[in-house]
């Protein structure tokens, strides 16, 4: 999608541009932009992740793993790459509880997998276009346990699963699968669900187009203590300044790290 009225597409209208990295060509936003050299979001991302915890690469399980999701995102029509940018989104949190790689990993394959369980759900459940009933949405909470059950035979994602089967709870205990509260709820996965918000309002949606890094900022902050721990939100706070310009990219207007 191209975002008309920005320099940006004016640039790219005027003749091919490519990722200076992949050479994937860029026909429109998300990408980021120096001077004349562009980078697509795939290659933005993964220089974000390589700046915070190396996952390997050439690992040819992180290669099929990210294959798979990004074939999950493109069955429920999600723009983008909605699971790597909250993967990443989320270790700009995690960091600042933890330097220790193993668990950086975990964060991100487990924030990278969260929506692993929608392969359980059909379709007229998942890509309904209109308000599901409550029959369809007993249906669909069931997603985390089923991801989670997914996972539950791969021991080295063992603290990865647990963001997995956490990630639809809410602080106040009002959240599914199992209504947990507060510090019950894994730390990984309290921040990620701040991040799963941040994606949602600030991107784009059939119905409306995304939203402003402020106006989820209001949203986000309106909900602390209720559906957010105020500890993650905390952290989103002291991390402002580079969650905007990782959301800016969805608009063309980040620069390339």
């Amino acid at each position: 999608m191209i975002y008309p009225g920005t320099d940006i597409t004016e640039a790219l209208l005027a003749g091919d541009k490519h990722c200076r990295v992949c050479g994937a060509l860029i026909t429109g936003a998300p990408f980021a932009r120096s001077g004349d050299e562009y980078c697509c979001e795939g290659c933005y991302l993964k220089s974000k992740q390589c700046r915070i915890v190396e996952t390997g690469k050439d690992d040819p399980y992180l290669i099929l793993t990210e294959a798979l999701v990004a074939a999950l995102d493109a069955r429920e029509h999600e723009t983008g790459l909605h699971s790597k940018r909250v993967a990443c989104h989320t270790l700009v949190l995690a960091r600042r509880f933890t330097g220790d790689s193993e668990h950086l990993r975990q964060v991100y394959w487990g924030s990278l997998l969260h929506d692993l369980g929608k392969i359980g759900i059909p379709d007229a459940i998942l890509l309904k276009a209109g308000p599901l009933t409550e029959p369809e949405w007993q249906v669909m909470r069931k997603h985390p346990e089923i991801g989670q059950h997914i996972l539950s035979a791969v021991s080295f994602l063992a603290e990865a699963s647990e963001i997995v089967l956490n990630h639809e709870e809410r602080f106040d205990g009002q959240g599914y699968p199992r209504g947990l509260v507060g510090d019950e709820i894994p730390l990984w996965a309290r921040l990620f669900a701040v991040i799963d918000t941040l994606d949602a309002i600030t991107s784009d949606r059939a119905y409306r187009q995304g939203h402003s890094f402020d106006t989820a900022k209001e949203e986000i902050l309106h909900q602390s203590g209720i559906q957010f721990d105020p500890l993650a939100i905390e952290a989103f706070i002291a991390e402002e300044s580079e969650l905007r310009q990782m959301v800016d990219l969805k608009c063309g207007r980040a620069p390339i790290p």
